[in-house]
């Protein structure tokens, strides 16, 4: 689906989302890291990169973090894909190179083709809105719960769903280092 910068990526973007308030609310790297679970020097690259793509402000010194560039509506997953992302146009099929495309199409490539496009919707359509709403409306609807966790790893679709449809407040990084 995507690689591990891209979801940490996500998973830094979904925090600073949370607490939008016209990017007055700044982050440190640290502070995201610590709250998402994410690793330090990996995410200060990733925000470094996030933040040349104008999707993040950030000022440096004491008080200073990173904000989103734009309300979280207006920022989709696909422009944080893009920013670790490149575009395969191959269909991924599983016999590699040589099968599909020459001749007929192996008994994969239709299913294959419906993933992508389902990813590439989700990620086309998925703004951090919902993050930001669920931090600070406190509730979201369950369709969209389902949207997210029907195309997330396993693990962020196991922590969204809880038993009365809202997403969990913490990382679901957190919740599994959590002694139970």
């Amino acid at each position: 689906m995507y690689g591990k910068q891209t979801q940490r990526a996500i998973g830094a973007m979904s925090r600073l989302a949370e607490v939008w308030d016209g990017a007055q609310t700044r982050l440190s790297a640290v502070d995201i890291a610590q709250q998402r679970a994410l690793p330090g020097p990996m995410l200060a690259k990733i925000l470094t990169s996030l933040s040349q793509a104008n999707l993040l402000v950030g000022s440096p010194g004491p008080g200073g973090g990173y904000a989103l560039s734009r309300a979280p509506a207006e920022i989709s997953f696909q422009e944080v894909a893009d920013v670790f992302e490149r575009e395969d146009p191959s269909n991924l099929c599983p016999f590699g190179g040589g099968i599909c495309g020459v001749g007929k199409n192996c008994a994969l490539h239709d299913k294959l083709v419906e993933v992508q496009r389902t990813v590439k919707t989700f990620l086309a359509e998925t703004t951090f809105e919902i993050f930001r709403r669920a931090a600070q409306d406190e509730e979201i609807d369950a369709e969209a719960v389902a949207v997210i966790a029907s195309v997330m790893p396993s693990a962020i679709a196991g922590a969204l769903a809880n038993d009365n449809g809202k997403l969990p407040r913490e990382s679901f990084r957190v919740r599994e280092r959590r002694p139970l």
